[in-house]
């Protein structure tokens, strides 16, 4: 989709698709050979040679991630500032790409030859202490792993450091890079992905009535969250308030959400009153929006409880629809979504909406990008497991 920030907003704006034909291993022998994958990504443009190879692909993303953070903030790490500054990036799979590598040799004949490194880089915190020592940074650090919600849960915990006073700034965010066959066999037989190979750039379909699934991705997104006294201090270019969060559990099934979406609604209504704000001052919705049976009615659902009547007049956008599902990162990402539409005024489409279901009745944003004033902003991260991820962003007052 992009290997910046610029790069992906023009591609989301311009509803342009990411899902491609899969390459990063040989899916021919599996029902499903499309994905939403990362290409032209060069871990050395981040980082020496001898580090990429100690560094899962995940990892990796997120220390490219935070390097455009800081250079877009334009944040110089000065040594005085290393203990201010916190990392928090979270992952649902973190290195599993690295068992699947590594299983040749283990189950071969081969097995001393399994390098020492897999542990380090298979573990799901490496994405944050990975960034933590490439900067040199030693506030806090820690790693949420709430499947899809993860990236959502990392905001609000950087949210909340920086409201607790245990850091002056935040790399925070969601990265993910598990595009390998372990997990293509898992989800293949699982039956949650779309089976459209043959039209790869249509296969994500949220909200529409011939939706058969979601389309896996991978990626990252690290923002720079700081107080605000520093940012005004600094003259930091300031895109958005991050205003408010909120956590939430279905305490219903591994994988399917609640039907009647009334404790995803609950997150909702959480998220919009931590920001001071009532539901009917939310302009936009980035939703969840994964293009699979259950969830976008159920989404719809929690959206039409959480903001009541004006659920009808606020605008709702699916970038799934372009990216694929970002695991991991998909709460970050919606995030992004958020801030840049408060930021630019423009709300990406959700692409391949050609067919409503009945039971998906709100303002979708239908296949074309819109020009709207967005004053807050909510982002929808909802789980495996039934863990319910939102953050409200709010435009700042200058």
């Amino acid at each position: 989709m992009g290997l910046s920030a610029p790069g992906t907003w023009a591609n989301l704006v311009a509803g342009q698709s990411g899902v491609r034909p899969l390459t990063r291993f040989d899916a021919s022998q599996y029902p499903v050979r499309i994905a939403a994958d990362v290409p032209g990504f060069d871990p050395l443009s981040v980082m020496t040679r001898k580090r990429a190879r100690r560094t899962a692909r995940f990892a990796q993303f997120a220390v490219a991630a935070a390097h455009e953070a800081l250079a877009d903030g334009a944040l110089a790490l000065r040594d005085d500032l290393l203990d201010r500054v916190g990392v928090t990036i979270a992952t649902a799979l973190g290195g599993i790409s690295e068992i699947d590598a590594e299983a040749p040799r283990l189950y071969g004949s081969s097995p001393h030859r399994v390098t020492p490194f897999l542990l380090p880089m298979l573990i799901a915190n490496m994405a944050s202490s990975a960034v933590s020592i490439h900067f040199g940074i030693r506030g806090p650090s820690n790693t949420s792993v709430g499947a899809c919600a993860s990236g959502a849960i990392a905001l609000a915990e950087a949210r909340r450091w920086l409201l607790d006073g245990d850091a002056d700034y935040v790399l925070a965010g969601g990265t993910e890079a598990a595009l390998t066959p372990s997990v293509w066999a898992a989800l293949c037989s699982l039956g949650a992905l779309s089976t459209r190979n043959d039209a790869p750039e249509q296969a994500s379909r949220p909200f529409d009535r011939d939706r058969d699934g979601f389309v896996y991705g991978e990626g990252a997104v690290v923002f720079l969250v700081e107080r605000e006294d520093v940012a005004r201090r600094r003259e930091a270019r300031i895109y958005a308030e991050l205003a408010g969060a909120g956590l939430t559990s279905d305490a219903y099934h591994e994988t399917a959400p609640r039907r009647d979406g009334d404790v995803a609604a609950a997150a909702m209504r959480q998220a919009v009153h931590s920001a001071g704000a009532v539901p009917d001052q939310v302009d936009l919705v980035v939703a969840h929006g994964t293009g699979t049976p259950l969830n976008d009615i159920a989404e719809t659902l929690a959206i039409k409880q959480a903001l009541g009547a004006h659920a009808r007049a606020a605008l709702v956008t699916a970038p799934k629809s372009m990216v694929g599902h970002l695991i991991g990162a998909a709460g970050a990402l919606a995030a992004m979504v958020g801030v840049l539409a408060i930021h630019t005024g423009r709300i990406p489409p959700t692409i391949n909406l050609e067919h409503p279901d009945p039971a998906c009745d709100l303002d979708y944003v239908p296949l074309v990008a819109r020009r709207a004033r967005v004053g807050l902003a909510v982002a929808n991260a909802f789980g495996f497991g039934g863990q319910n991820s939102v953050v409200a962003v709010r435009a700042h007052e200058r």
